[in-house]
C-alpha cells in the first residue's frame, strides 16, 4: 500500500528470483512463535552484507497486509509449518531505513520519519486520523480501528549510534524508539519488533528504551545463527551447482563462528559465484575504513596481536567492556570487540578470542596495513606477491633477501629466535599465498611433519605444490636433505605436476649480514616416492 507502511512484497521478489538464491524461511517460524508474546522484540546486530537486509524484506513480504505472498512462499521451508497461512499478510507493517533518513535529516530525524509514515497513513485513512500527534499514539489509533497489530522494522537502527557524538540527540533518538517499543500503548499495538545493525544496543546509564530487546550478534546468535550467512551445507550445494571450487570457496570466505557454527559471508560467496572469480568483495564496504581506525590504536599490545592474528594465530579478547559504539574505546579489548562486530575478526567464544576469519577479510588487513602508519610492515607486506613468485621461479638467493626484509620487519613483533617462530614470518611473507594454495603447517608425512606444504588449489593457474622445510641454526641444504629423506612431498602423494623443495635456514650467530639463506630443487609429482 505504501513505501513505508504495509510496503508490497518486491524487496523479497527480487532476492527470491535472483540466480542465487538460499531459503532462509525458516526464520519466519521462529519469528511466529514471538508474536504477541513477552519475546516479541529483535535485535539482530551482525556485520555488514550478512543477510540481515534480506531477512527484513522477507519479513515484509510475509507478514504485510500489502500485498498476497502466497505464491511466493508455496516452494519455501516456511510453508511446512503447521501455521504458515494463519500468520501470512495479516499484520499492518511498518518498514524504515534509518540511514536513508538520516543521511540528510539528522537535526529533525524522528520528525522526519514520521512525516514519511503519515504521507503512507493518509493514502489509506484520509483525514480520520489526528496526524498532529506523536508517531505512537497515531498507530495505537489505527489499531483501535482495525483491531489490528503492528509488526515493526527497522533497518540500520544503529546508524545514529556509529555515525553521532551529540549526546543529546542519541537520547532523544532512543526515547523515539522507546515510545515505539516501551509505551504502555505498544503493548497493545505491537505484535513484533525487528531492528537490525552492526552494533549490539548501546549501553547508556539509566537509558531503558530497548532493554525489553532480545540480542543476536556475531559473538552470539543462537537459535537464529544459520538464518545470517551461508552455512557449509549451503556453500557445498552453491559449488556443486555453480561448479565452484568448494575449497577456493572456503579460504576465501569462511571462518566466522558463531554458536559453533561456521558461516561465510553469503554476499561475497554470491558474488564469486555470479563473476566467476574469488576476489575481495567485501572491503569496498563503508566499514572498511574502521579497521585502519581501529588498528592504529596506540593501546598496549595491540600491534603484537594484530600481527599474531595475521600469522594465524588467536589472541584473548574480552569483549564485556565493549560500550556498542565507536566513540568511546576504551582499551585494546574494545578495539578488537569493534572489528569483531564489524566483521573484520572472528570469535571463538569457546577460547574467548579473536582471530582473522579468512583469506578475503587479511586482504583488507594487508590494504589497511599498506594505508596506515605501520611502514616497515606495509613494505614487507607489499612484496609478498614478488615472493611467491622468485620462490616458484627457483630465485633462491632473492627468495632469502625477501624473506630477510619480513624478519626485519616482524622481529620488534613477534620473537624470532626458534623454528616456530621463524613459521609465523614464514606465514607473514606468504601473505598472499592462501588466495591459491591450501597451505598446512605441520602436515604429517612420510616419516615426520613437513613444516610448511602448499597445496594448489583449483584457481591457483601454474603455480605449483610446495614443500618448505625451515631450520634455525642450520644450513637450507640440512632442511633439502631432511625433506627427501623423509619423503615430506610424499604428502602430495598422486600429484602428477612438478613440486618444488624449499629450505629455508636461520642462522643467528653468523658473522654475515645475510642471516637467511634459501635452496630450492624441482621434482616431479610421479617421482614422489
Amino acid at each position: 500500500m505504501g513505501v513505508y507502511f504495509n510496503p508490497k512484497n518486491g524487496s523479497f521478489t527480487g532476492d527470491k528470483n535472483s540466480r542465487i538464491y538460499v531459503d532462509k524461511t525458516g526464520l519466519l517460524e521462529y519469528l511466529n512463535g514471538l508474536l504477541g508474546t513477552s519475546g516479541r522484540c529483535v535485535a539482530v546486530s551482525h556485520a555488514r552484507r550478512f543477510g540481515k537486509s534480506h531477512a527484513a524484506g522477507m519479513i515484509d513480504a510475509y507478514y504485510s497486509l500489502g500485498c498476497d505472498s502466497s505464491n511466493l512462499f508455496d516452494d519455501t521451508a516456511i510453508a511446512d509449518s503447521a501455521y504458515y497461512r494463519k500468520y501470512m499478510n495479516k499484520y499492518n507493517v511498518i518498514h524504515l531505513d534509518i540511514s536513508s533518513v538520516w543521511d540528510f535529516h539528522k537535526e529533525d530525524l524522528a520528525d522526519t520519519i514520521k512525516k514519511r509514515i503519515c504521507k503512507d497513513f493518509k493514502k489509506e485513512y484520509g483525514d480520520t486520523l489526528d496526524y498532529n500527534e506523536d508517531l505512537y499514539l497515531l498507530i495505537q489509533e489505527i489499531y483501535e480501528i482495525t483491531e489490528i497489530q503492528f509488526v515493526i522494522i527497522i533497518d540500520e537502527w544503529d546508524c545514529v549510534i556509529r555515525n553521532s557524538d551529540d549526546k543529546e540527540l542519541v537520547h532523544e533518538y532512543l526515547q523515539f524508539l522507546h515510545s515505539l517499543f516501551k509505551s504502555e500503548e505498544s503493548k497493545s499495538f505491537l505484535a513484533l519488533a525487528y531492528i537490525t545493525g552492526i552494533l549490539p544496543i548501546k549501553k547508556i546509564k539509566d537509558e531503558s528504551a530497548l532493554n525489553n530487546f532480545s540480542e543476536y550478534t556475531m559473538l552470539k546468535s543462537s537459535p537464529i545463527t544459520k538464518y545470517y550467512g551461508f552455512t557449509e551445507d549451503e556453500v557445498t550445494g552453491l559449488c556443486k551447482r555453480f561448479d565452484m571450487d568448494f575449497d577456493s570457496m572456503k579460504a576465501w570466505y569462511n571462518g566466522y563462528l558463531i554458536d559453533g557454527i561456521h558461516m561465510y559471508n553469503p554476499n561475497s560467496v554470491s558474488m564469486a559465484i555470479e563473476r566467476n572469480d574469488f576476489d575481495s568483495y567485501w572491503r569496498n564496504t563503508s566499514s572498511f575504513a574502521s579497521i585502519n581506525t581501529f588498528i592504529m590504536m596506540n593501546y598496549a599490545g595491540l600491534k603484537d596481536d594484530i600481527m599474531k592474528m595475521l600469522a594465524g594465530g588467536k589472541v584473548m579478547v574480552n569483549p564485556n567492556t565493549f560500550q556498542n559504539d565507536f566513540s568511546t574505546i576504551a582499551s585494546k579489548d574494545d578495539a578488537l570487540t569493534a572489528l569483531i562486530h564489524l566483521g573484520y575478526l572472528g570469535y571463538d567464544a569457546d577460547r574467548k578470542s579473536a582471530y582473522v576469519p579468512n583469506y578475503e577479510v587479511a586482504t583488507a588487513f594487508e590494504l589497511a596495513l599498506q594505508t596506515g602508519g605501520w611502514k616497515e610492515i606495509a613494505k614487507a607486506i607489499s612484496t609478498c606477491d614478488e615472493l611467491l613468485f622468485e620462490t616458484i621461479d627457483g630465485n633462491a638467493e632473492r627468495v632469502a633477501e625477501l624473506i630477510e626484509l619480513a624478519h626485519d620487519a616482524y622481529t620488534s613483533v613477534l620473537k624470532y629466535n626458534d623454528e616456530n617462530s621463524l613459521s609465523c614470518v614464514l606465514t607473514m611473507a606468504y601473505f598472499t599465498a592462501p588466495g591459491y594454495y591450501n597451505i598446512v603447517r605441520e602436515m604429517p608425512a612420510g616419516k615426520g611433519f613437513a613444516d610448511f606444504v602448499f597445496i594448489p588449489r583449483a584457481n591457483a593457474g601454474v603455480r605449483p605444490a610446495m614443500v618448505v622445510e625451515l631450520k634455525y641454526n642450520k644450513s637450507a641444504d640440512t632442511a633439502i636433505k631432511q625433506i627427501k629423506e623423509n619423503r615430506y612431498h610424499g604428502a602430495l602423494s598422486g600429484y602428477s605436476d612438478k613440486i618444488l623443495l624449499v629450505g629455508i635456514s636461520y642462522d643467528a650467530e653468523g658473522k654475515d649480514k645475510k642471516h637467511h639463506t634459501c635452496v630450492i630443487e624441482e621434482v616431479q609429482g610421479t617421482d614422489n616416492e
